[in-house]
């Protein structure tokens, strides 16, 4: 009879969890942050899986400070699934990650109401993870069909969040410093950010629309060549159209405007060491901006976990960043369930050893649905019930297919939207 698994471990593995996405929650982190009322307008303008409730608690905290309502003006894009009320500023859901037609009707009102600014407003602009997808304004001829064709193309290759965001930036009416120029006529504009990305750069949080883009038309070529993506011709025509460069330091664009990172992947890093040396784990981080193939850094990760576990430590390994996966198969899942099943093979049911890994925005993968998991539990068992279940996890895994996989198990991770994100968040418990 297969070993069930232990609910205390998965227990403790859940509340770690909820300790890192607890940290980088826009209500323990934005409000301290938000700027005095302007003499003129305050425009307040979201996008990404946290646009909506950092747009949410801004309205809430000017209101209370007595600010006339109608004062204030805004719209926040956030994924399906990830909106919510914010009083007078109007909340849109739209496509991530690959984008939608509300999204463009979203971002078309941001751009209008950004141009709309005089010298006596601020406009607050509020930047979390899939605002890249969420504030989508495609270039010159480019259809909405076409743009998705090209991020589909470029979520399968494999590419790096920083490479998919310099595509889109040139691609682009609103990425890449272009919302900065549309307001530039504002007074002041402040952009307050929860980062996703790997070492926290500006330019790569939601595709930079607000700070000078150091990337280029000739990368964008440059990675689209690499990756193999072909491009229809009116996306060629953008990436050799130097007159279609995105601004550069120095630009008069960003001479009224301000950046600042609100909540980072190491806060929630942080967070999870404190709740597992509290569980008594000896915390071991690894770092927040992990990159690379989700199977090849769960092989790395196994043999760590076996060496703490051969010298007999009782610790915890956590790290953060954004994984990738190149997919060859036809399955379902996403880079934190890719992990957790690659991981379970590399640890072949090694004793004592159990694991967590899941997107902080509470999706991972999927089909872009608000209900898709945000990743999957392993310990010891796995291998064990999946084959009492005639399940190949081998086979699982050259499909790209861990979802089924790990739904089969009862393994999956399914917290439902954060209204955050700060990356991934990977826990392996040893001892």
């Amino acid at each position: 009879m297969t070993d069930a698994p232990s609910p205390e471990t998965r227990a403790l593995l859940l509340r770690l969890l909820d300790a890192g996405v607890t940290a980088a929650h826009p209500r323990g982190c934005l409000v301290p942050h938000l700027p005095p009322v302007p003499a003129g307008r305050l425009v307040i303008l979201g996008a990404g899986k946290a646009g909506a409730s950092m747009a949410a608690l801004a309205e809430r905290h000017y209101r209370a400070h007595g600010v006339d309502p109608a004062r204030i003006a805004g719209l926040a894009v956030a994924r399906h699934g990830y909106g919510e009320p914010a009083g007078v500023i109007e909340v849109v859901e739209a496509g991530h990650p690959v984008p939608d037609a509300a999204g463009i009707a979203a971002t078309k009102a941001a751009l209008d109401l950004a141009a709309s600014a005089g010298p006596d407003d601020l406009v607050l602009v509020l930047l979390s993870g899939g605002g890249s997808a969420n504030w989508i304004a495609p270039a010159g001829a480019l259809t909405l069909p076409e743009k998705q064709g090209i991020t589909r193309a470029l979520l399968r290759s494999g590419a790096a969040i920083d490479e998919i965001n310099c595509v889109r930036k040139h691609l682009s009416r609103i990425k890449g410093g272009r919302l900065a120029g549309a307001a530039r006529n504002a007074g002041r504009l402040l952009t307050l950010a929860i980062s996703d990305v790997p070492r926290d750069d500006p330019a790569v949080i939601a595709s930079g629309p607000t700070v000078p883009d150091p990337t280029t038309l000739a990368d964008a070529r440059a990675i689209c060549a690499r990756r193999g993506i072909a491009l229809p011709p009116s996306a060629e025509a953008l990436l050799s159209d130097p007159a279609n460069e995105s601004p550069k330091p120095g630009d008069p664009v960003f001479a009224r405007t301000e950046f600042r990172i609100v909540a980072r992947p190491i806060d929630a890093l942080n967070a999870a060491s404190v709740a597992a040396a509290e569980a008594g784990y000896d915390p071991v981080l690894l770092g927040a901006d992990l990159e690379g193939e989700a199977r090849e850094v769960a092989a790395v990760h196994a043999r760590l976990a076996r060496d703490l576990a051969a010298a007999g430590r009782k610790a915890a390994l956590i790290s953060g960043g954004e994984l990738t996966v190149t997919i060859r198969g036809e399955g379902q899942g996403g880079p934190n369930q890719e992990y957790a099943l690659a991981l379970a093979l590399a640890l072949d049911g090694a004793p004592g050893i159990a694991a967590l890994s899941a997107d902080t925005d509470g999706t991972d993968g999927g089909r872009g649905e608000a209900t898709d998991p945000a990743g999957a539990l392993i310990d010891p068992t796995t291998l064990a019930r999946a084959a009492a279940a005639g399940l190949d996890a081998r086979a699982s895994l050259g499909e790209n297919d861990s979802t089924p996989f790990f739904d089969r198990l009862g393994d999956l991770v399914r917290p439902g939207p954060t209204r955050t994100n700060v990356n991934d968040l990977r826990i392996i418990l040893v001892g």
